[in-house]
C-alpha cells in the first residue's frame, strides 16, 4: 500500500483528503475518543486498522434451526432471548444462563465465571447471532452452547450484511472496540478507498505466485464471498491472507537485502590464508575436525578474503566446537597482522574464554588479555595503553570492551559469543572500534532457521550441524522430591568413580515471596549429605576474584560438587563433570535447561541430566519438562521453545530487535517467509531498481519495525 493512497472525508462540511498514513479517527464510526483507545494498542493509521485482520470467521450464511440442532456441530443460530438468569455455584462461580428460542424450538446458551456478562442486556426478546459447539445438557434436557461466541444486535438496529446471511469476520477486541464496531469501521473505509491503489508488491511477483492485488486482498481478507473457503480462511490460508503475509515477509527481506548489498560496498578488513598460516590454523586443532566445521570454516574463510566485511553469524548447539572454529578464525587474523576482540556476555564466560585461548593459542606465542571490571585503575591503566599500541592481540572481555576507555590499534576481526544475551547495538559499537573489522556473532542457543532469517536477517548464517565424535550421550531424567535419596545416591556413585557434579538452583538466597529452594540452603545441605566431599557454592553476587577461584578449583578436580545458580549456564567447560541436577526445573526456560545440561556430556563418560520438578505439572512446564527428557537435540527443543512461547519471548524482542508483524506469523507461515527472501534477493540484483525499491521501502517502514 502506497502512502499516497487518500479517500475523501466530509469533516463538518468540509471536503478533505485522508491519506493511510491519516490519523484512524477520521474512519467513520471512530472519532478521537475510540482513536485514544485504538492508538494505545497500535492502531493509530488507516493502515494500521486495515491490517488488523479477523481473528476467525463464522458461516452465518446458513443459520440452522434450533430443532435442527445436532450435538458435536459447530453452529450458527439466530434466534431471540426468551429468558435469563444468573445462577450462583460453588465451584464454577457465576453462571449466566440464556434460554433461546427461534419459533422452531428452544436451546441454552451458557458462560461460566458469567459475572463479566450483564444480565439486562440478554432481556427478553434481544434478538442475538450466536456461534459455537452444539452440546447437550442432560440437567436441562436441552441442546446447549457452552461459552459460545455472540453478538446481541442493538434494538431497533436490527441485522444487516456485515453480520449475517455471509461469512462474517471476527475481530480480537481492542481497549473495548467489539468485534461488531470493527466491522463496521472497517467497512466504511473499505468503500471509500479507490481500486486503482498503489500496489507495494511488483506485478511481475504477484503474477508468478498468484496473489490477489492489494485492494482485492484487503477486501476479500475482511469480507469473504460464498465462492471462499472457509476453511483456508480460518487457517489464515486464504490467497488474500497469504498475499498479505508475504508482503509483510519480502519487505522486510528487501531491507535486510540492501543492508547485506551496501555493506558489501564497504572497503573492509581482507585477510590472506597462504600455506603459512593454514599451518598455523592446524597448529591449534585438538582433534580432527568434522565435516561440518569444514564447511562452516570455508565459509568464513571466504568471507575473510572479500574485500567487503564479513557479516556472519555461526550457530551450533552445545559442544557442537564453535569456539574452536571462531579461534581458527582469530588465528587467521592475527597472522595478518591485526587484533581481535571476543565478548562474551558474563564475566565467567569471559574468563573461560581466556582459558581456553591461552591452552589453544598458547603453541603460536599470541599476547592475549582478558578486560574485566574490578581490576586496579593501575593494572587497568596499562592493560589499556597495550591494547591501544597493539601490544596485545587477542582482546577477550565482557561489556568493558564497548567503554569508551577501550582503544584498539588495529581491529580487524570482532566475534560476539551469545549474541541473544547483547543487543544489536551492542554488536555495533564494538565493530565501531574498528574500521569495517570482519563480524562473527556465535551462539550456542539454538534458533530455527526461520526466527535466525528475521533476527540476525543483515547476517549471513553459517551452521555446525554435526557433533564432535567421542561425546558421551546424556541421559535426562525426570526426578521428584521422593525421589531425592535415589538421585544422591546416583550422584556419590559418580563422585565414587572420580566424576564430578552441578546443582542448580533458580535463586542464590530463600525469599518470602517465592516457595523456591535456594543455592545457599542447598550447599548446606548438600555439605551435610556428602560430608566426606568437597563441595562449593558459585553465584553472581561473589566477587570476580571469588568466582574465578571457585570455577578454577572445580575445572582442576579440586571441588566435587558446584553448587550454582545458572551463572554457568554457558561456557563452563569441565569434561570430568557427568551429573546436572537441577532443582526446581519446572522454573527454568526450556533455552536454559538445555544450556545447563549441556554443561555435562562434554567427555567420554556416561553422564546424567537430572529435572527436579514436580509430578504433577500442568502446561508449559510439563511441555518443557517433556520436551527435554525426549530429547536431546537443541534444535528440535528450538522449535519446541518457538511453539511454546511465540518468537517475541523466544528471543527477547526488546534487546534483540525481532520485527512486529501485524498479518504474519514466524511459526506458522515459514514456507511464506523463504519464498519472501529468494524474491527479495533476486529483485535487489536488479541494480535498475534498486532507486524505487529504497523510495517505497521508506514510505513503508512503520509496517516492520527492524531493530
Amino acid at each position: 500500500m502506497s502512502s499516497c493512497l487518500c479517500v475523501f472525508v466530509s469533516l463538518k462540511g468540509v471536503e478533505r483528503m485522508l491519506s493511510l498514513d491519516s490519523d484512524v479517527q477520521y474512519v467513520k464510526g471512530i472519532g478521537p475518543r475510540r482513536s485514544a483507545l485504538l492508538g494505545s494498542r497500535g492502531i493509530r493509521t488507516v493502515e494500521d486498522l486495515l491490517l488488523h485482520i479477523p481473528k476467525s470467521y463464522q458461516d452465518r450464511a446458513n443459520f440452522v434451526p434450533l430443532a435442527s440442532l445436532q450435538v458435536g456441530q459447530d453452529a450458527a443460530v439466530h434466534a431471540r432471548v426468551y429468558r435469563s438468569r444468573v445462577i450462583q455455584t460453588r465451584t464454577r462461580g457465576r453462571i449466566l444462563n440464556v434460554i433461546l428460542s427461534d419459533g422452531s424450538g428452544f436451546a441454552h446458551a451458557k458462560w461460566f465465571h458469567g459475572g463479566f456478562l450483564q444480565t439486562r442486556e440478554f432481556n427478553a426478546g434481544r434478538e442475538i447471532v450466536l456461534f459455537g459447539r452444539v452440546d447437550f445438557d442432560r440437567y436441562d434436557s436441552q441442546f446447549v452452547f457452552f461459552n459460545p461466541e455472540f453478538e446481541l444486535l442493538d434494538d431497533g438496529d436490527g441485522p444487516d450484511s456485515l453480520d449475517m446471511g455471509r461469512y462474517v469476520p471476527l475481530y480480537e477486541e481492542v481497549a473495548g472496540i467489539t468485534s461488531r464496531q470493527f466491522r463496521r469501521s472497517i467497512a466504511g473505509a473499505l468503500s471509500d478507498l479507490p481500486k486503482s491503489i498503489e500496489d507495494p508488491l511488483p506485478a511481475e511477483i504477484r503474477t508468478a505466485h498468484g496473489f490477489p492485488d492489494i485492494h482485492t486482498a484487503l477486501q476479500r481478507v475482511h469480507f469473504p464471498e460464498a465462492g471462499d473457503d472457509l476453511s483456508e480462511l480460518n487457517q489464515r490460508r486464504s490467497p488474500y491472507h497469504r498475499r498479505l503475509i508475504f508482503e509483510e515477509f519480502f519487505l522486510l527481506e528487501l531491507i535486510y537485502a540492501l543492508r547485506r548489498i551496501q555493506s558489501r560496498a564497504l572497503k573492509g578488513v581482507r585477510f590472506e590464508t597462504s600455506g603459512r598460516i593454514r599451518q598455523q590454523v592446524k597448529t591449534i586443532l585438538p582433534f580432527h575436525p568434522t565435516v561440518a566445521q569444514k564447511r562452516v570454516l570455508k565459509e568464513i574463510v571466504d568471507d575473510l578474503k572479500a574485500p567487503y566485511p564479513m557479516n556472519r553469524l555461526l550457530q551450533g548447539d552445545v559442544g557442537s566446537g564453535k569456539t574452536i572454529v571462531a579461534f581458527e578464525a582469530i588465528v587467521i587474523a592475527v597472522e595478518n597482522g591485526y587484533q581481535t576482540a571476543l565478548m562474551a556476555p558474563t564475566e565467567i564466560l569471559a574468563e573461560q574464554h581466556y582459558i581456553n585461548a591461552k591452552r589453544i593459542l598458547d603453541p603460536l606465542g599470541y599476547r592475549l588479555c582478558v578486560v574485566r571490571r574490578g581490576v586496579k585503575k593501575a593494572e587497568r591503566q596499562e592493560l589499556l595503553e597495550k591494547i591501544a599500541s597493539a601490544e596485545i592481540q587477542v582482546i577477550i572481555g565482557t561489556h568493558a570492551l564497548i567503554e569508551e576507555h577501550t582503544v584498539f590499534n588495529k581491529l580487524g576481526l570482532v566475534v560476539v559469543d551469545e549474541q541473544h544475551r547483547f543487543g544489536v547495538i551492542q554488536r555495533l559499537q564494538l565493530m565501531a572500534k574498528g574500521e569495517n573489522p570482519n563480524t562473527l556473532v556465535m551462539t550456542a542457543t539454538p534458533i530455527p532457521r526461520t526466527l535466525a532469517m528475521t533476527l540476525y536477517g543483515d547476517l549471513d548464517l553459517s551452521v555446525i550441524d554435526e557433533m564432535p565424535p567421542g561425546r558421551s550421550p546424556i541421559r535426562t531424567i525426570h526426578a521428584v522430591e521422593r525421589d531425592a535419596e535415589r538421585v544422591y545416591r546416583m550422584i556419590a556413585a559418580e563422585l565414587d568413580k572420580g566424576r564430578q557434579a552441578y546443582v542448580v538452583y533458580p535463586v542464590i538466597e530463600e525469599s518470602e515471596k517465592v516457595d523456591l529452594k535456594s543455592a545457599t540452603e542447598g550447599f548446606k545441605k548438600l555439605s551435610d549429605v556428602f560430608k566426606t566431599r568437597r563441595v562449593a557454592l558459585l553465584h553472581g553476587r561473589l566477587k570476580s576474584e571469588e568466582k574465578e577461584a571457585t570455577m578454577r578449583s572445580f575445572a582442576a578436580g579440586e571441588t566435587d560438587i558446584l553448587v550454582s545458580t545458572t551463572v554457568i549456564e554457558v561456557g563452563v567447560d569441565v569434561p570430568n563433570a557427568t551429573v546436572m541436577l537441577i532443582e526446581h526445573a519446572e522454573r527454568f526456560g526450556l533455552a536454559q535447561l538445555h544450556q545447563l545440561r549441556g554443561r555435562v556430556g562434554r567427555g567420554s563418560h556416561s553422564s546424567f541430566c537430572l529435572l527436579m520438578a514436580p509430578g504433577r505439572l500442568t502446561g508449559v512446564a510439563r511441555q518443557r519438562i517433556q520436551a527435554m527428557v525426549s530429547t536431546t537435540d537443541g534444535f528440535r527443543l528450538a522449535e519446541v521453545d518457538l511453539q511454546l512461547r511465540g518468537p517475541g519471548e523466544m528471543a527477547g524482542t526488546r534487546q534483540s530487535g525481532i520485527p512486529e508483524f501485524r498479518v504474519a506469523n514466524l511459526m506458522t507461515d515459514t514456507g511464506l517467509l523463504s519464498l519472501a527472501q529468494k524474491e527479495a534477493e533476486r529483485w535487489v540484483s536488479r541494480t535498475e531498481e534498486r532507486e524505487k525499491l529504497v523510495e517505497a521501502l521508506s514510505a513503508r517502514t512503520r509496517l516492520v519495525t527492524v531493530g
